[in-house]
């Protein structure tokens, strides 16, 4: 057998911030522009992403930035460290984009970046990805998820058909976290505060006691991969969804860093959906 090309790395796009905002205690919304931008496209997806790049500690990488040169001229533990992020909003005629990132104190990467994060300051990323859109064709929506997936779940609401059915659940830590979100009229989201409960324990309780409409329903599901696995057997084997029709992750997982769970989500995913779909 021929042996297969290396995959090629993409390449990095650079980017400078613009101006940053506190939307709640915990939510920083940072807003990159730049020349890097000129040829970036995104608004097919309404859960597009990026994967910003952090230098490791320490280091400094030749210029102009290389990620394939980076790879093979520095140790592993050298490389830059990725985290993934939702284009919260693209506007093409600024050619700005917009990042929303939940900040817990010192605790993470990214989130203590953003909440540090000054205008000039030069950020890179991979990028974009994404691959839900609501569907106009669908007799009704359903979207939940907790903070991580509050992004992408409010940039599907600004798309959401004019007089669309939808139920929109989000988890978050208390009524300080809410944002005003625009939708369509009759539309909006019904915010869950999880105050001393486990993650995920009112999102799926919630969703569980909604009186589900007739007809094709389309549903993105994302966040802690705990709940996110409760919601699908709810959804796929209990209601019987199809999977064409769902979005469904785990963004994160309660109790493993980032790095972990990224080594075993695809793993974990084949394995709650093969579960599941022999339940």
């Amino acid at each position: 057998m021929a042996e297969q090309p290396a995959r090629k790395a993409p390449k990095a796009r650079e980017a400078q911030v613009v101006r940053t905002e506190w939307l709640t205690p915990h939510m920083v919304r940072v807003v990159l522009g730049g020349e890097g931008l000129g040829t970036f496209e995104a608004g097919e997806f309404t859960d597009h992403y990026i994967k910003l790049l952090f230098a490791a500690e320490g280091v400094t990488y030749p210029e102009p930035f290389d990620i394939e040169r980076i790879r093979a001229e520095h140790p592993r533990d050298q490389w830059p460290t990725t985290r993934t992020y939702t284009v919260r909003a693209w506007d093409p005629d600024a050619r700005e984009m917009t990042v929303d990132f939940v900040v817990h104190g010192d605790e993470g990467l990214a989130g203590p970046w953003a909440a540090r994060a000054r205008a000039g300051e030069t950020v890179r990323f991979f990028g974009p990805g994404g691959s839900y859109v609501p569907d106009p064709a669908a007799d009704w929506h359903l979207l939940a998820g907790d903070e991580s997936a509050l992004p992408a779940i409010a940039a599907s609401l600004e798309r959401v058909p004019a007089g669309a059915t939808v139920h929109a659940f989000v988890e978050i830590a208390g009524p300080e976290e809410e944002q005003k979100i625009t939708a369509p009229d009759g539309t909006g989201i019904t915010w869950l505060h999880r105050g001393d409960r486990p993650v995920g324990e009112a999102l799926v309780a919630a969703v569980r006691g909604l009186d589900f409409p007739a007809g094709d329903v389309q549903a993105f599901v994302h966040g802690e991969a705990g709940f996110v696995k409760d919601l699908r057997r709810l959804l796929r084997v209990e209601r019987n969804i199809p999977r064409e029709r769902l979005s469904v992750s785990g963004y994160w997982r309660l109790g493993q860093t980032d790095e972990a769970w990224r080594a075993v989500k695809r793993e974990w995913n084949e394995q709650v959906e093969r579960e599941q779909e022999g339940a």
